[in-house]
């Protein structure tokens, strides 16, 4: 068996709320990557996923980077700041 190297959320339609950052921020001890799934509730639109997935690594902070792939957002988490 293989073990998973990320942890899922999934963003509903509520979207990018202060619980969902706290559960995201609480998921980053234990993980360093980290897979959010953006339901059809949340919004169906490429340029929809890029904004939460900015709105995210914001919130988060300076050592957080993303990717979008799809409707799929995913975040690392560095030792380092990444970001300026």
């Amino acid at each position: 068996m293989v073990k998973a190297f990320f942890c899922k959320f999934q963003l509903g339609k509520q979207g990018v709320t202060d619980n969902f950052i706290g559960t995201l921020r609480t998921a980053f001890k234990t993980h360093k990557n980290i897979k959010v799934c953006v339901l059809k509730g949340a919004g169906r639109e490429k340029q929809k996923v890029k904004e939460y997935a900015e709105e995210i690594i914001n919130r988060l902070g300076k050592n957080y980077t993303t990717r979008v792939i799809g409707f799929t957002i995913m975040i690392k988490k560095w030792r380092k700041d990444k970001r300026e």
